[in-house]
């Protein structure tokens, strides 16, 4: 086996915010895989191919770049924001396990800034002390598995980042999780609904929770819910370092 396997994080939207290291791996590749939105953002040129997909086909994806890999390729698969933040590392290696014989292969995942730490940045510090991710979307696990990690992230009081909140196949679902923050008694929490952040249409909303509502989240938006003790201060957000 001659080729390689990276997979590499684009970041959240914006060319400065891709790393070096991704942009010499694009570069050198022969083989770009991905969801079709992001292999758009990788510019086309003489001896690269461009593999865009479904973003619903990871595991197909994983097994093509295993394979194009092993036939010499040097490929890359590619997200937004961190590989290994609810993306394609995880699905890769997944495919890697479903098929030993590719495990000699060189394999390296080249990190990102996830949309997490981009929106966060942008609103302040919201995430100064303990915090938790959480994916809203119950395309891979139930959400009763979704409901009952947002009521023991509030129980231990984390901040909370909430990836895809919002789309429009399931777009009741966002609702729900307020309702159970709010149930939960975290009504004046602060909420920071941070869309298409880096991207020329940005937009940051800060409010309580008991003034979010679910069509403030779409797809393209990142929900930080601040802890118990996140304040503002003038229009920054942050979450002081020692614990009450």
């Amino acid at each position: 086996m001659t080729g390689s396997l990276t997979i590499a994080g684009l970041g959240p939207g914006s060319d400065a915010l891709v790393t070096p290291e991704v942009t010499a791996a694009l570069a050198s590749a022969t083989d770009i895989l991905g969801y079709a939105p992001y292999v758009a953002r990788v510019p086309p040129r003489v001896g690269l191919n461009l593999h865009p997909s479904d973003n619903r086909e990871e595991l197909q994806r994983a097994r093509e770049a295993l394979r194009l890999a092993s036939e010499g390729g040097q490929v890359v698969v590619v997200s937004s924001g961190d590989p290994g933040v609810f993306a394609m590392a995880s699905a890769v290696f997944e495919a890697l396990e479903q098929a030993p014989h590719y495990q000699a292969l060189p394999i390296r995942v080249l990190p990102g800034i996830t949309a997490m730490l981009a929106a966060a940045a942008r609103a302040g510090a919201p995430l100064g002390h303990d915090f938790c991710a959480i994916n809203l979307s119950d395309n891979l696990k139930p959400w009763t598995v979704i409901e009952k990690r947002l009521r023991l992230a509030t129980e231990a009081d984390f901040a909370i980042a909430m990836y895809n909140p919002r789309s429009a196949s399931r777009p009741e679902g966002f609702g729900r999780a307020l309702a159970v923050l709010k149930d939960a008694g975290c009504g004046e929490r602060l909420v920071i609904f941070a869309r298409a952040i880096s991207a020329a249409d940005e937009k940051i909303e800060i409010v309580t929770l008991n003034e979010a509502t679910p069509e403030m989240a779409d797809m393209r938006t990142l929900v930080i819910v601040g802890n118990s003790q996140t304040r503002r201060v003038g229009r920054w957000v942050y979450a002081p370092r020692q614990a009450r």
